[in-house]
């Protein structure tokens, strides 16, 4: 549901991690671990038939970077339409899902999954008007409904919106809502196949009839309602026989649409005809009062503020500009009056909130509201008449709740160390409802009463696994620099450190990204049967602010990969696991830092999972939005950073006749994020290149993307793929612990 948080973050990223999601035992207690040498040496995997992977060909492609010469001869897998693609994806999945099925116990382990997902599982709640709006899964629908009912009203309400019946095979997800600030009607994008384009809907709250209103060619946008309208940001339809899912996306535009007529009326109201790259993102204040235009430029990691205030007819076609450069970040949450609440890193590395007047637009004229303190400030939320601030410590939720002038009124009490989201509310909520999880705590939702400060459970789920098994513990290790780096661990208590327990090594690291406690019923299969999850708070994720996400950021990207190898390392040398027993993994970011991983040191696991990755990190900027990584990354395009990039791309760094870990690649035919031809590339080379006897295959989704509304069916087939290839490699058999 959409709530009043900064809107940049996690939309400007684009790069969400697309692993498992992230969690707590709800009595555990985090504590330091003391280093032990035991360690054992576990069985082989058994054998099985040589793969006969398909003979990719190649082309006699060749670039010219600064003066050096590079080869690229599976450029032809960029088409991810052309025949020749589809031959080569048929027959690699082929290869995959046959080396798949001859695991034996895989059909046992898609069939537990199947059990424990089976569980209902509600989103967070949003009142508005008379009525709660929620989000539901039944437990093993591919996609989560959409509800209404009155607060006070026993049970589930009445079904508004069904996904599941979007598409025949439930791939087509509501990815959006965005109600009017009368309540009357409701905004929602949907998404075909797991793309980042989206349409945007209406319905009519009052007769429940949907409108005849759509909205094609959206892309990172909001949906911003004002009067009778509302502001929404895309980009022109594709040319003919131009690729919707790889073609370069440039000239983003704000529009206004008006509620009944056609989208070829919709006015222009903001765009740059002399800046191809960057995002223009439109938001309103809840009184209608400010309309802002978020800008970025491509190049830099922040952004700018076009403001204009529709109340005041002198305003008509004019913008006040907030912000020097685009360095800093500057979201709208909110206004009191003619200030805005600006959510800011502005000299403040961990964040803080200005009350900035628009009229007065100079930063000499700025006004600490929520100045910036030893935790990073992650969120905002103005309810209510007061703000709810959200923190982290030590990469955990800490919710605390000001008044409007600033002052601190208490934190919200929370039911243990976790995550703690939502609070989403209008100026008027009397109650806003939030959700906590944690590694072994399942998302429940409370309702917060904001006069009281009381938090009573709302939904608590039943799932058939059992948090009190499990502890998880919190570790600080050293990275080769001697920087010190968060760890979570979580596994069954009572365990012996004897480097016998197949342990899954999952991070991200970038983007600005916190990585954080939270729920997972894929990887409590993992837990139940022995494994250990650990997931490290990388540099270059935002867990503790702009100081320690540009430390993983370009020239520093080195630095995220060394936090990832020490992790791996301290699980050796505490015993946790041996090299034979480490699976590591991530998604899309995180897929490069897998990437790098094996061809940095291929030798420091058994087993490895790089999920969508940015993997050619020479060419990335040509595909969709990939130029917005530019930022992260640095790109090719400039010398410096070319000699930075082509030390630790993936695809670039993978050597013939070395021997790499067992590998499953993962992707998607459909993802317009992270473009499969990455996957594809780095899965053809690295064929050709491995020598060893493990494994090296790719497994593709079809109509599918970058995951987000992904349905449940494709979920649990995935993970029990993941899993199988897992146990399978490191000579675990896991049959005789499931139920």
């Amino acid at each position: 549901m959409t709530n009043h948080r900064p809107l940049l973050g996690a939309t400007l990223a684009l790069l969400a991690a697309c692993g498992p999601s992230k969690q707590l035992n709800p009595s555990q207690q985090l504590i330091t671990e003391k280093p032990v040498t035991e360690n054992a040496t576990p069985k082989s995997a058994p054998k099985m038939a040589a793969l006969d992977y398909p003979k990719a060909a190649k082309g006699p492609q060749t670039d010219d970077y600064h003066g050096t010469k590079i080869a690229d001869p599976y450029r032809w897998l960029e088409n991810p339409d052309s025949p020749e693609t589809k031959a080569w994806v048929e027959a690699e999945n082929k290869v995959t899902f046959g080396y798949l099925s001859q695991i034996p116990y895989r059909d046992r382990i898609r069939e537990r999954l199947t059990q424990i997902w089976n569980y209902e599982r509600y989103g967070v709640p949003q009142q508005e008007g008379d009525y709660l709006y929620y989000q539901k899964n039944d437990g093993l629908q591919n996609q989560a409904v959409l509800y209404v009912k009155r607060p006070d009203e026993q049970g589930d309400g009445e079904v508004l919106l069904d996904p599941n019946k979007f598409s025949a095979d439930g791939t087509t997800a509501l990815s959006g809502t965005y109600f009017s600030n009368d309540h009357r009607y409701l905004a929602y994008t949907t998404s075909g196949g797991g793309s980042d384009w989206q349409t945007i809907h209406l319905l009519d709250l009052k007769t429940r009839q949907p409108l005849k209103d759509e909205i094609n060619w959206v892309k990172v946008s909001g949906v911003a309602w004002t009067k009778d309208g509302f502001y929404y940001s895309g980009y022109d339809a594709p040319k003919a026989g131009e690729n919707k899912l790889a073609g370069k996306n440039e000239y983003h535009k704000v529009y206004y649409h008006k509620i009944g007529t056609a989208q070829a009326a919709d006015k222009l109201v903001y765009e740059n005809k002399q800046m191809a790259l960057g995002f223009r993102i439109a938001s309103v204040t809840e009184d209608e009062r400010f309309l802002t235009i978020y800008l970025t430029d491509g190049k830099s990691d922040g952004n700018k503020l076009a403001v204009r205030d529709l109340t005041d007819a002198k305003q008509a076609g004019k913008w006040t500009m907030l912000g020097q450069d685009y360095e800093s970040d500057m979201n709208v949450v909110g206004n009191i009056g003619g200030r805005l609440l600006v959510y800011t890193n502005y000299k403040a590395p961990r964040y803080r909130i200005l009350a900035i007047d628009p009229k007065h637009p100079e930063p000499t004229s700025w006004k600490d509201l929520l100045p910036e303190t030893e935790n990073k400030l992650e969120g905002i939320d103005q309810v209510g008449g007061k703000l709810v601030a959200t923190y982290l410590k030590d990469a955990s939720s800490l919710i605390k709740v000001y008044d409007e002038a600033g002052k601190a009124l208490r934190d919200v009490e929370l039911p243990a160390i976790g995550t703690a989201s939502g609070f989403g509310g209008r100026k008027d909520s009397k109650a806003v409802y939030y959700a906590f999880t944690s590694f072994t705590y399942p998302t429940t939702i409370y309702r917060y009463d904001l006069a009281g400060g009381q938090s009573t459970v709302w939904r608590a789920p039943k799932v058939d696994v059992k948090p009190d098994d499990y502890v998880t513990t919190q570790v600080f290790y050293a990275s080769k620099d001697g920087t010190k780096i968060p760890m979570f661990i979580t596994h069954k208590k009572g365990l012996k450190l004897n480097g016998q327990h197949p342990t899954y090594l999952y991070a991200y690291g970038g983007f600005n990204v916190s990585l954080t406690p939270g729920f997972s019923v894929a990887r409590m299969l993992w837990l139940e049967n022995g494994g250990v999850l650990a997931i490290p708070n990388l540099r270059g994720g935002g867990e503790y602010g702009e100081a320690w996400h540009k430390a993983g950021m370009t020239p520093n990207k080195q630095n995220v990969f060394d936090d990832f190898y020490a992790a791996a390392d301290y699980l050796k040398v505490q015993g946790y696991t041996s090299t034979e027993k480490l699976a590591v993994a991530g998604g899309s970011n995180g897929g490069l830092l897998v990437g790098a991983l094996m061809t940095q040191r291929p030798d420091i696991c058994k087993v490895a999972f790089p999920a969508v990755g940015v993997m050619d990190m020479l060419r990335y900027q040509k595909f969709t939005i990939g130029w917005n990584w530019a930022p992260e990354y640095g790109t090719s395009d400039n010398y410096q950073q070319f000699q930075n990039l082509v030390k630790f791309s993936p695809l670039h760094n993978l050597k013939p006749g070395t021997s790499y870990p067992a590998t499953m690649i993962t992707t998607a035919d459909h993802d317009d994020r992270v473009v499969p031809a990455h996957s594809f590339k780095f899965a053809a080379t690295l064929q050709e290149a491995n020598a060893g006897p493990n494994p090296q295959l790719i497994r593709i989704d079809v109509n599918a993307g970058h995951g987000a509304g992904k349905s449940t069916k494709l979920l649990i087939d995935e993970w029990a793929d993941v899993w199988s290839f897992a146990y399978y490699n490191m000579g675990v058999n896991p049959y005789q612990n499931l139920k």
